[in-house]
């Protein structure tokens, strides 16, 4: 059953994206800035550290790192440099 409703989730998408254009560059743009903030809370997790011990490592509130995580649009790269680096990550930035 959920495959099904995944399945009927991304037919409503690509119809509607075809309608709206407008629809179809705003959902790109935050899918992206959405992917962006699982990837940063899966480092984050993956090298066994809390938004917590984050924060402390960034000399930054907790509160921050939740915004980044949750709504990463718009961050500047240093942020995300600095960010990556304290969970042990670099970052590499490609131009397609």
């Amino acid at each position: 059953m959920k495959e099904k409703s995944t399945g009927d989730l991304e037919k409503y998408i690509s119809k509607r994206k075809r309608k709206d254009k407008i629809f179809a560059v705003d959902f790109e743009v935050g899918y992206e800035n959405f992917k962006i903030g699982v990837l940063l809370k899966q480092a984050r997790e993956d090298a066994g550290i809390s938004q917590e011990e984050l924060a402390n490592r960034l000399n930054i509130h907790k509160s921050a790192i939740s915004r980044i995580e949750n709504h990463s649009e718009d961050m500047r790269l240093s942020t995300l440099k600095e960010y990556l680096e304290a969970v042990g990550k670099k970052l590499s930035l490609r131009i397609l």
